[in-house]
């Protein structure tokens, strides 16, 4: 038990100054891990199925893969006349309009993908068939139907906590302690433009079986990457942000973990006097929480093949906030993709 009777004790604010120095050491420069995106079509090009609508995701201000206006089997025959007729979710064709590159074989590539243009793309493919026997021309028509979503990665934050034992939940000196080591904290991961949020502590006193009645505190507390002046570091993002943003918190969540780890080792082999608040071995925990931006959100079961990511919210649901999910509306009038109300 820490502070046990007749040992030498130091102020919880000599365990803070041993930590200090050894971030201001420079043990905190991880270099940043390349950030891995999702792949969602493997290949830049997807067919069609006349038997059902074929769902497409894109990432916002990204080009789309092709869209083949023929199923599989049919792209590997040779097709006579063909003729291609592309219409995109207003219903408007999309020959010479400048945002699409479409080829002369029917493949379509909506350009620098925004979140209106989500929405179904239909190609009518006529082309004729000529009967061996009789050389009579058959005319051939075949729809195919191709539901585009526009998605975003999600924000990453992380959840974390950490116990220490100490002599007293009563201890005057409990509440500088977790003020300090946020402060530590925080001076830690500022460089990222991140920082703690919703800070919380409890003391709780624990009887064990071998070593009677013992005292924890237990902190908890989140890593967030929207620290003041996030906006700055992705003025020179194209575009979107979320790639940077969620590699300055990895990082950030890699330096507090492995502040902890130091910790440990410094009290162990390092700081001979024991302290009256300590680490508690093992017990540092990180939990990954992901967030979507508004109009935007995830579900599993609608968009199995993109369940990781935040997909924009169809017609007739909403998402007002940083949550996860889209909200029906009532009014069954809202027919806009990416909603943040209903109104």
């Amino acid at each position: 038990m820490a502070g046990g009777g007749g040992r030498p004790r130091c102020p919880p604010g000599a365990l803070l100054a041993v930590a200090a120095a050894v971030v201001a050491a420079g043990w905190a420069r991880a270099e940043p891990k390349e950030e891995q995106s999702i792949d969602l079509i493997g290949k830049n090009e997807v067919y069609g199925d006349t038997r059902h609508e074929v769902s497409v995701y894109v990432k916002v201000f990204t080009n789309s893969p092709f869209l083949v206006c023929m199923d599989l089997a049919l792209s590997q025959e040779k097709i006579i006349d063909p003729n291609y007729l592309w219409t995109g979710p207003d219903g408007r064709y999309l020959q010479g309009q400048e945002y699409v590159n479409l080829t002369e074989t029917g493949k379509l590539m909506v350009m620098d993908f925004r979140v209106s243009m989500s929405g179904a793309y239909t190609c009518t493919l006529s082309h004729k068939v000529i009967e061996t026997t009789t050389q009579e021309e058959i005319e051939m028509v075949e729809a195919y139907k191709f539901m585009v979503y526009a998605y975003r990665e999600a924000d990453h934050a992380y959840q974390m906590s950490v116990r220490f034992s100490t002599t007293s939940c009563r201890l005057q000196t409990n509440n500088l302690f977790v003020q300090k080591l946020n402060k530590i904290l925080n001076s830690t991961i500022s460089h990222l433009t991140c920082h703690i949020t919703a800070w919380s502590y409890k003391c709780h006193s624990i009887r064990t079986p071998k070593n009677g009645l013992q005292h924890e505190l237990f902190v908890h507390f989140l890593v967030n990457p929207f620290a003041p002046g996030w906006e700055e570091v992705c003025q020179d993002v194209p575009y979107d942000c979320e790639d940077v943003t969620n590699g300055r918190v990895r990082q950030a969540a890699e330096l507090i973990g492995r502040f902890f780890h130091q910790l440990r080792d410094v009290l162990k082999y390092e700081f001979h006097a024991v302290p009256t608040i300590q680490y508690v071995d093992n017990s540092f925990s990180m939990t990954p929480i992901d967030s979507c931006r508004p109009g935007f959100g995830k579900n599993h079961l609608t968009h199995q093949n993109c369940a990781s990511c935040c997909v924009v919210c169809g017609p007739g649901t909403y998402s007002p906030d940083n949550g996860v999910s889209c909200w029906t509306c009532d009014n069954p009038q809202a027919r806009m993709y990416g909603a943040v109300s209903c109104y």
